[in-house]
């Protein structure tokens, strides 16, 4: 806001002649620094490391489809199980639903979601919560009762220290756990790029439409879910991914590490 602004707001005039505005804080204007303030953030590191790994995801994105190679992305979400402790108000012309401030906690579950982008699918399991064992008993899910006769199955995930193919070895026998794996290839996001997964979307979406209210069970919370999920699968909604190499490479220009070689001196050796 420029001083013409501040001088046509309501205001008062203190003893030094300054401008105050009705809060009493003096002529400040709307880009200035705020001390008081403070905001979470992901502050990515962008290095070499994060930039092959976002490029490798990319790249897969751009592939077409292959229904003998799907590409699922997978991640997880915690939920706060919530009950009512009075009957809430039913809706009434001109008046919405009314619930009561108070609520009782009964416990958490969790929310393991596979996403298929390009098939316009995704598939949400609900669990008591999410150990190494229930990561590794998702794998042997989406290869066994999801994908039995993919070849292969793409699975984008992060960093998260239960993702890793050890958690199958701690889960099953060493043979088992080595045929889960030979039909998976995983590709991990970059450290503080778990936004390059495009479940991470689909994940939102779930929230606001389906988990914005007090679910009190774990049973109710799975039925809540699968309507949402048939909904959803059957209006084949997917994400609109606009974001490739070729884009990142201008708009990230500045965050990509400089080369030690350049192209003239890789064309003399």
């Amino acid at each position: 806001m420029d001083d013409a602004d501040v001088s046509s707001s309501p205001r008062r005039i203190t003893a030094g002649g300054q401008y105050l505005r009705r809060d009493g804080a003096t002529s400040v204007r709307k880009n200035d620094i705020k001390p008081w303030l403070n905001q979470q953030w992901c502050i990515s590191q962008v290095n070499a490391d994060f930039i092959w790994r976002m490029e490798e995801v990319l790249d897969l994105y751009e592939q077409p489809y292959n229904p003998s190679e799907p590409v699922v992305c997978f991640d997880e979400r915690p939920v706060q199980l919530v009950s009512e402790t009075r009957t809430p108000l039913p809706l009434e012309p001109g008046k919405p639903k009314r619930y009561d401030y108070e609520y009782k906690r009964e416990g958490t579950c969790n929310l393991f979601a596979f996403f298929q982008p390009l098939a316009q699918w995704r598939h949400i399991k609900v669990t008591d919560q999410r150990t190494a064992q229930d990561f590794a008993l998702c794998m042997q899910y989406l290869v066994d009762v999801l994908f039995p006769f993919a070849h292969l199955i793409h699975v984008v995930l992060d960093n998260l220290n239960t993702h890793t193919p050890a958690a199958l070895y701690q889960t099953f026998d060493a043979a088992q756990a080595r045929r889960i794996l030979e039909r998976l290839q995983f590709h991990y996001t970059p450290v503080h790029g778990s936004w390059l997964n495009m479940v991470e979307l689909e994940i939102s979406v779930l929230s606001r439409q389906c988990l914005d209210r007090r679910i009190p069970s774990t049973e109710e919370l799975s039925r809540e879910v699968a309507a949402w999920e048939a909904s959803r699968n059957q209006a084949k909604a997917s994400v609109n991914w606009r974001f490739t190499n070729t884009q990142a490479r201008i708009t990230l220009e500045r965050l990509y590490p400089q080369p030690s070689l350049s192209e003239s001196n890789l064309s003399k050796s």
